[in-house]
């Protein structure tokens, strides 16, 4: 018997009940959402269940979501079943200001440098993380560059030349 997407769910709800929320499919792949508080519980038992056997973390990033108030950064993770090909989205939301979610690096190896990358760029504080510090900007940032708090170029600027840049 291959693994479903509704036979995720069902495995999900029957752990976490009402706690996992937001079920959806685009694209073919599953995503749910989980309180911040459980992002562990949920990655353990996706890990470890005979069943489920989500084993390899593809890949970890944050998304910045300004105009929702008290959920402004998502942390997302993408999970691989290797054994059936299979692939799920997750993903915890968190208020800006206290963006603390535990640190994956105690399952996950390869956590340790995308949790470092998403810290980087949007101040997510992977709490538990064994070196949790810059990694691709300068230790003097005081900002986090990827999150939307910042205006747009202005557009009224006299310095720019469009002609320059094959615009004109």
């Amino acid at each position: 018997m291959s693994l479903t997407n509704e036979r995720i769910t069902q495995r999900l709800i029957e752990k976490f009940g009402e706690q996992v929320t937001a079920f959806s499919e685009p694209y073919g792949m599953l995503t749910f959402e989980a309180p911040k508080e459980l992002n562990l519980k949920v990655l353990n038992f996706l890990y470890d269940d005979d069943e489920l056997k989500f084993r390899f973390l593809t890949d970890l990033q944050a998304v910045h979501y300004p105009d929702n108030k008290g959920r402004e950064l998502a942390v997302v993770y993408h999970l691989h079943n290797l054994v059936d090909n299979v692939r799920i989205r997750f993903k915890v939301f968190s208020d800006i200001n206290t963006p603390d979610v535990y640190t994956a690096t105690g399952l996950f190896s390869g956590a340790n440098w995308m949790e470092r990358e998403t810290y980087d760029f949007f101040g997510v504080n992977f709490v538990g993380h064994p070196n949790l510090k810059r990694i691709l900007n300068v230790d003097e940032m005081d900002y986090f560059p990827m999150r939307k708090e910042y205006p747009l170029e202005d557009q009224t600027r006299i310095d720019k030349d469009d002609e320059m840049f094959g615009r004109g």
